[in-house]
């Protein structure tokens, strides 16, 4: 049998011979810390005489029967799928089977808290990890409805999608929980989380009558920083603007959220039981950004409850109308019923600028992505699928109306509730509402890749008075398409009884074809500054005339709005990353504005993009001086912010990411015998920040990692150990970080991932410069041999960082004979070689801005 990798031509096969009605799955968690036992019953329907499978990764199959008779199961299973033979019209299959624990965060996987070796489980399904717990036809379109019993320690809490039912006692301290059947869903959106987990509990009244009641759990030594307040309340706000705006009421019987650990994701939309990465619960004092972040998610997985579990895609082609749907919905509602008003430009400096980045790659797709395989939509999980998706579907609102846009879902929700959708289902309603032919704008945005640029063609007179105004649309390379925009222009001048860069005027337009004339325009006077795409209505990347670029870079901590800042920002980061500006330019231009920025999300991005620049665009002859200045300034932002704001403890982080001088590892030092900033508190994970800062610079071993640990031995103090013990500067400490990582896959996936990032943790790149080439040998094998979570870690993670063309020619050279059939990891490593490529384009631009102004300084000139 072909094993895991199921196709769409396989699934949709299976979908024309059988209907499932129902799951009954009964687990026994007790005992064994390896395998479970699941004895799972499923009636279907089928075309009489027919053959298929199910899928059911396993430790081992005790028995298989169908329709009473029994199948030998070293016959019919091969430990990834069942055959099923001979079917009837009407079927039932009964499977006895040990089931794998997992400690990758896929399927059913398994936690022991360090702090008191309390077991904690929970289950993670999407895409097709369902299968790991109990058989199943792992595909969304084969819905039933799904009923687990669980047998598990009496002291246990156990949450499901159904409420969870009083357990009745077995003997020696072990329970029984049997949970009502749910409402016919996709198996990929059940859940168990399982263990001692403490909660509390709300409820709201859904705007069908229905008291909803709410529970929020964690772990035990976690849920001290649980924010129950912040939680409930978001929650709430989201409830009340999704069932006003849908007009469709919660289509569940409670919703639970769940702190989890080890977890891959953000977090993830089970029916009624969405489980959140631990992460999301702030020992120490955050960045508002991730708060913010935080409040965005909440609402993403809620809106899922109608996007995805009530409505569902039948195939993963189609998984943007869960995702882009979901991401639309929740910054919508963030900005329109919760305190965190600026959510839109939040959206704009950090989900749309990886929608961008992700369009520009070579393996960027449609939003109505083709996705032959399960292989392939495991790594589409990206940002087409998430912020392109949104930010085409707040283009749209814009082009038809808010109002018509709800009405349309509403005719939708009504339609198609409890099945699945393809996405015709989806225009038809919408135009349908509308009243618009969306047949042109879904063909043009939908099924075609690429990103488009905006360009201002202003003609002035001698007086300043503008006679011409177009706008220019640019295709990209490969992807030449000319879509439909809805485009605002802002005029903005500088105030000088205020000092602000204000809007002085707005003109909203479409604008189509390669040129788009702008008469409103024309007859008034030249602005400071011209900002196309003002109110980021459109998915387009934009660029600034001349004198506009004059106006931002000098004044763009002074624009009154936090939102107009951020598009230049962003305008500013394109052309360095398209190798069009150097990047000395931009490491000023932020290092110059970022302490004028009031939006915590733009100034997260913009360190961010900062650390990118200086790692990896700077030109090598003046890499390190410009490196060294960033860390000093990032000091002095640090000492001049606010004490105990959120832009001081960013620029505080930052600090610590960017120190590379011996100077810089001193002050450091000082940190641990109180030197620290007034407003900066040394907390236990501040602390690890700054160990973790010292072990880099080789101040700090092995030894304080381990005392470190001894004092905060608990998860997250594993995962920062993690991190260090690979960052320490010795060839010792890399291999042995190797080792564990690559070649004896020793870690859970939490730490997996906090070991790779201390691996490149350096600042002598000739410790890590011997495993590029062993990358490219090993990487194949982990692909196959690892499961996807962690063989993903590893190919993104540890490709080769020397920036080259040594290292863009040994990607080629790995893809020119890599097997065609491994489509995910091809995908990887195209992005990855992009990257590098990339880089060395950005280091030539930089190359070519210093030699210019070498050629032109005084000593030069004679």
């Amino acid at each position: 049998m072909p094993g895991t990798n199921l196709t769409r031509a396989e699934a949709a096969e299976r979908a024309r011979i059988i209907s499932v009605e129902s799951y009954h799955v009964d687990l026994d968690l007790t005992g064994d810390p390896e395998t479970f036992r699941a004895r799972t019953t499923v009636t279907f329907d089928a075309e009489a005489g027919a053959h298929t499978f199910i899928d059911a990764i396993t430790a081992s199959v005790d028995s298989v029967t169908l329709n009473g008779t029994f199948l030998d199961p070293a016959k019919v299973s091969d430990g990834e799928r069942i055959d099923l033979p001979d079917l009837a019209e009407h079927n039932e299959l009964v499977v006895d089977s040990r089931m794998y624990y997992m400690n990758t965060g896929e399927g059913l996987h398994r936690f022991v808290d360090p702090v008191d070796e309390q077991v904690y489980l929970y289950t993670q399904f999407e895409v097709a990890d369902t299968r790991r717990m109990f058989p199943v036809f792992e595909q969304p379109d084969l819905k039933a409805t799904f009923q687990f019993a669980v047998t598990a320690p009496a002291d246990w809490d156990v949450v499901s999608n159904q409420p969870t039912p009083e357990p009745f006692p077995l003997a020696d301290g072990v329970a029984r929980w049997e949970f009502s059947p749910t409402p016919v869903i996709s198996c990929y959106i059940t859940a168990l989380i399982a263990g001692p987990y403490v909660k509390t509990t709300d409820s709201l009244v859904s705007s069908d009558g229905r008291t909803i009641e709410l529970g929020l759990f964690a772990r035990r030594s976690l849920f001290e920083y649980v924010d129950a307040e912040e939680m409930f309340e978001v929650t709430k706000q989201g409830f009340e603007f999704f069932e006003s705006q849908f007009g469709v009421s919660y289509p569940f019987e409670k919703y639970d959220q769940l702190f989890v650990p080890q977890f891959n994701a953000g977090a993830m939309e089970n029916a009624g039981a969405v489980t959140f990465v631990e992460s999301y619960v702030f020992r120490s004092k955050p960045a508002q950004a991730r708060v913010e972040r935080r409040a965005i998610t909440v609402l993403h997985e809620l809106a899922h409850m109608w996007f995805g579990d009530l409505v569902t895609m039948r195939w993963w082609n189609d998984l943007w109308l869960n995702e882009s749907f979901a991401e639309y919905m929740s910054t919508l509602a963030c900005a329109q019923n919760t305190r965190y008003t600026n959510a839109w430009t939040t959206f704009a400096a950090g989900e749309k600028s990886w929608g961008y980045e992700q369009d520009q790659l070579p393996t960027t797709h449609p939003i109505k992505a083709e996705i032959p395989d399960l292989e392939a939509v495991l790594v589409n999980f990206d940002g087409i699928t998430y912020a392109k998706g949104a930010s085409v579907l707040k283009q749209l609102v814009a082009w038809v109306g808010q109002e018509e846009f709800m009405a349309g879902l509403n005719r939708y929700f009504g339609k198609h509730a409890w099945s699945n959708t393809e996405l015709s289902d989806l225009m038809v309603e919408l135009e349908a509402a509308s009243g618009r032919d969306l047949t042109d704008w879904s063909a043009r945005w939908l099924e075609t890749a690429g990103v488009n640029t905006l360009v201002p063609q202003v003609e002035a007179d001698d007086d300043g008075v503008i006679t011409s105004f177009r706008i220019e649309q640019l295709g990209q390379d490969g992807h030449p398409t000319l879509r439909p925009h809805r485009v605002a222009v802002g005029f903005y001048d500088h105030r000088e009884d205020t000092g602000l860069l204000s809007r002085t005027f707005r003109v909203e337009l479409d604008v189509d074809g390669e040129f788009t004339d702008v008469p409103q325009l024309v007859g008034r006077e030249l602005p400071d500054l011209v900002l196309l795409n003002d109110d980021d209505l459109a998915y387009a990347k934009i660029r600034l005339d001349e004198c506009s670029l004059a106006t931002a870079t000098t004044h763009l901590g002074d624009f009154e709005e936090s939102l107009p800042r951020s598009l230049v920002w962003a305008a500013a980061w394109d052309s360095v990353h398209d190798g069009v500006s150097p990047a000395r330019d931009y490491v000023d231009l932020v290092l110059s504005n970022v302490g004028h920025e009031t939006d915590s999300t733009a100034v997260q991005v913009q360190l961010r993009q900062l650390d990118v620049a200086l790692d990896r665009y700077l030109a090598p002859e003046h890499a390190d001086k410009v490196r060294a200045r960033a860390a000093d300034t990032l000091w002095d932002l640090t000492a001049a912010a606010e004490a105990g704001s959120d832009h001081q403890w960013q620029f505080f982080r930052a600090f610590l990411r960017r120190a590379c001088t011996e100077a810089h590892f001193d002050r450091i030092e000082g940190f641990f015998d109180g030197g620290v900033p007034e407003g900066i508190e040394l907390d236990t994970d501040t602390r690890w920040a700054v160990l973790i800062a010292l072990v880099a610079a080789g101040r700090k071993g092995a030894e304080d990692v381990d005392r470190a640990l001894a004092e905060d031995n608990t998860e997250t103090g594993a995962i920062a150990a993690a991190t260090a013990r690979a960052a320490i500067p010795t060839p010792e400490a890399k291999a042995e970080a190797w080792r564990l990582v690559v070649t004896e896959g020793a870690l859970p996936n939490s730490q997996q991932q906090a070991a790779i990032a201390g691996f490149f943790r350096v600042h002598d790149d000739a410790l890590v410069t011997p495993y590029s080439s062993r990358y490219f040998d090993a990487v194949t094998g982990v692909w196959t041999e690892r499961t996807h979570e962690l063989a993903q870690q590893i190919a993104v993670g540890l490709f080769p960082r020397a920036v080259g063309q040594d290292t863009v020619d040994a990607a080629q050279a790995f893809l020119d004979r890599l097997d065609p059939a491994l489509s995910g990891l091809r995908r990887i490593v195209l992005e990855r070689q992009d990257a590098a490529r990339r880089a060395v384009r950005a280091q030539a631009v930089d190359a070519a801005a210093v030699q210019d102004t070498t050629a032109h300084t005084p000593e030069a000139d004679r």
